[in-house]
């Protein structure tokens, strides 16, 4: 095998990597816990989207009393802590592996 060929397989494989990360970043994972109490919606990269609770989550004795702005604001306040944890182990992440490749990029590890 030439260099030639194997560039363009590794200009294939990288192109396919790339088309499954974008594949998988577009695809929605729902999990319920509780009966329904409890939502979470992730990506197919496993990054945290969103999360609903239900009133019954909150008061299970009287779900009634719950009022929907405190339901709303404690889901913001889930949402918001989820996305910068997820967020700042991305970065560790991204920060390890560079320092372990030497800064060169490889598809797939990060």
């Amino acid at each position: 095998m030439n260099i030639a060929q194997m560039m363009k397989q590794a200009q294939q494989m990288q192109r396919k990597l790339q088309e499954a990360q974008t594949e998988l970043a577009n695809m929605e994972f729902v999990a319920n816990t509780g009966n329904g109490a409890v939502t979470v919606v992730c990506d197919g990269q496993g990054k945290f989207k969103s999360i609903k609770l239900s009133k019954a989550a909150l008061n299970p004795d009287n779900p009634e009393s719950v009022d929907n702005d405190n339901v709303e604001m404690l889901e913001d306040l889930i949402s918001s802590a989820m996305k910068q944890a997820t967020a700042d182990a991305s970065a560790q992440m991204e920060s390890k592996m560079k320092a372990l490749t030497g800064g060169i990029n490889i598809p797939g590890l990060f």
